[in-house]
Order: C-alpha cells, then structure tokens, then sequence
C-alpha cells in the first residue's frame, strides 16, 4: 500500500535529522518503493556504509518528501520501500528570488550555498557596471558546479526543493524579469529606509526579489533604472557589509520578517 501524505509538514524540524538526504528523479519513485541512482548507491555503500534495515530521506524535488526504508543494499542496486510521504518541512511558502551581482568565485558559491541553507527559490546572476566578473556565459563544469553546490545545499539545510539557477543577464534584462512579482528590493546603503519599513507594505507577498550588489555597489545609474520599475530601495544599516554577508543576512530579514523563520 502506497505511503499515506501528511497534510501538514513537520513544525518541529527535528524529527529524522539524523537521516541522510537525498534528491532523486521522479524516474526513481513509484507508489511503494524507489530505486537510488548508481552515485547515490556507491556513497551510501562505500562512503555512508548504511546497511539494509537502517532509513533516509529521499527527496523529489516537488517539496515532498519521502521516509524509505533501505531493503536492498547492494554495490549495484539499493531498492527502499517508502514509509512515509509527507511535505518537507524546510520549504518556505514564500518564492524568493536573488539577483545576486557577479562576485569572484569563492564568493558566489558562498552566497549560493548560504542564501540555499536560508531558503532562497531561485538565483539570477547579474552583470552590473561594477562587477568584477563580466562574461555573460559561465563555462559547464562552473555552471555544474554552482548546480552540485545547491542541491548539496538544499540537502543538508532540509530543503524540499533545489533552488534553480538562470544563466548570467545584465541588470537591465533582470529588470524585466520582475513584473510578476509581488515586491522586489534592491539594497542601497544610502537608501531612506530599512528592509522592515520597505517591507511593511509586503507582507502578503508570496513572490519576492532581491537584487545585491557588487563590491563597487550599484552605479546611480542603475539604482536610477530600478526606481522607475518600482524596485524598493533599503538600507542595511550603520555598519557595512561584504556583498556575500549582504546577501545572506537580507535574504534571512526578509524571509524573518514574513514569519518564513518560525516553527
């Protein structure tokens, strides 16, 4: 008989946090049972050394997830019945959106990483006037890369979705990605408000944007062409920040702010 789904998500967060995660492809899952890829099967044989009888935590990727018993562990093939389906807890219920100015490496993969572990939908690398990095295409094994380190991400923070990742646009073109969402905010350390007070008119919105700077900040002229889309400036306030603690620390205040941070 196939897992009954839970109409309301774990509020505790700590129930199975000692069970490793796992995202997989819908190919993977049937009504009773699913089938680990063969990268999954070498690391919980090899790496994990899990045994049949012993549980984890399948993800599909939909913000379910799945409870699974291991019942066949086999260097070839692991087959788990499925236990439980429920929503997976981690997921917020807001879509927020990170248009994060192009950064040198290390820095981007920290915002990916960290702004996942917050709870971020979706990241939009942008090209502004001051970034240092100004190509528009990011070679394959990068983009595999940055895809590997939100699905890890996404894994270890008890996410029930991978964040997605758009190719790099320049600022004008993030511009006109934002007409559909229901606030959008760029940060500007000499902005009249703070995130809060931008925020206080938002708070039934459940598709968000967030647009971050480079080192060298937005230029005036871009901070310009955000105004008359209506994009909400805010300040971050008195001290100043890396754009990779900007990022996180904003992403974490707005998604606090909208009750996304509660048990």
């Amino acid at each position: 008989m196939a897992a009954a789904m839970k109409n309301k998500p774990n509020k505790t967060g700590n129930e199975n946090k000692n069970y490793h995660r796992f995202f997989v492809g819908a190919e993977c899952i049937s009504e009773t049972e699913v089938i680990l890829s063969a990268q999954q099967t070498h690391q919980i044989c090899n790496v994990l050394r899990l045994k049949a009888g012993e549980r984890i935590v399948v993800l599909d990727n939909s913000g379910n997830e799945h409870e699974v018993l291991l019942t066949t562990v086999e260097k070839s093939q692991i087959v788990c019945e499925i236990v439980e389906k429920r929503r997976a807890a981690g997921e917020p219920a807001i879509e927020m959106t990170l248009f994060q100015s192009m950064l040198a490496r290390e820095k981007f993969e920290f915002v990916l990483q960290k702004c996942t572990e917050v709870g971020a939908a979706r990241f939009v690398p942008v090209i502004t006037e001051h970034c240092i990095v100004q190509k528009g295409k990011i070679k394959e094994g990068k983009f595999e890369r940055w895809k590997t380190i939100l699905k890890e991400a996404s894994e270890q923070s008890h996410r029930g979705r991978i964040p997605k990742l758009d190719e790099p646009v320049k600022f004008f073109e993030a511009l006109e990605q934002t007409a559909d969402f229901d606030c959008v905010l760029i940060s500007v350390p000499s902005a009249k408000l703070n995130l809060r007070e931008c925020l206080s008119n938002c708070r039934k919105a459940k598709r968000i944007g967030l647009f971050i700077g480079p080192e060298g900040g937005f230029s005036q002229a871009e901070i310009d062409q955000a105004g008359a889309k209506g994009v909400l400036e805010f300040g971050m306030g008195p001290r100043v920040m890396r754009t990779e603690t900007a990022a996180v620390v904003a992403a974490a205040l707005i998604l606090y702010e909208l009750g996304e941070m509660e048990y």
